[in-house]
This record gives C-alpha cells, structure tokens and sequence, in this order.
C-alpha cells in the first residue's frame, strides 16, 4: 500500500496551491480518504474528507470555502485544492485513508507527507 503526496511548496499569503495524492495497492474507490495537516509545534488537524461512492465531501471550518478536496477514482488519486492561503496553514500535509469511516487517528494508510510553507 502506498500514499505518495506532491505539490507542496512555498506559496505567499492569499495564493494557491494543488495538492496530490497517488494511491496504490488497495481499492481506492471505496474508502474514505482524508487530509491532515500539522502545522509546526501543533498536533495533527483534519482539513478535508471525501466519501467514497459518491464523493461527497466535508471540510474543517477553518478552511471551508477556500480548499477543494476531489478524488479520480479512474486515476487513484486525490487532490486537494487550496486558495486563498494563510501563513498558519504552513505544516505537513498528509493524505489518509479508511475503509470506514473514522476518527483521526485510526485511519488505515498514510502517505509521507508533503511540505506547505505559507511565506512571503
């Protein structure tokens, strides 16, 4: 099983940035499937969840309006688009996944980890 993350960098405040996340070795389409952070000193946050099946998906207030969390189930892989960035949103970002539903520490797979540094 493999998560691999891409597409973090530097971006300045108010910028954008997509991230990605290759899926393999288990049946991505039927799990949920999960971004996390850890912003420097902090503990993990969940930032975005997408369902399986249907893709609904569903957002931390802190971002919600300005991150896009989709899946390409043909392609394995799920991604993450953030706008309007904030330097606090500078951390580690993780894709994650579960075969059901669950809280933020019991998730099945996670990826490495991809850095999101928010500076000017």
């Amino acid at each position: 099983v493999q998560l691999v993350e891409s597409g973090g960098g530097l971006v300045q405040p108010g910028g954008s940035l997509r991230l990605s996340c290759a899926a393999s070795g288990f049946s991505f389409s039927t799990y949920w499937m999960y971004w996390v952070r850890r912003a420097p000193g902090k503990g993990l946050e969940w930032v975005s969840i997408i369902r399986p099946h249907d893709s609904y998906t569903y957002y931390a207030d802190t971002v919600k309006g300005r991150f896009t969390v989709s899946r390409d189930n043909a392609k394995n892989t799920l991604y993450l688009q953030m706008n309007s960035m904030k330097s606090e949103e500078t951390a580690v970002y993780y894709c994650t996944g579960s075969y059901v539903y669950t809280t933020l520490t019991e998730y099945d797979y996670w990826g490495k980890g991809t850095q999101v540094t928010v500076a000017s």
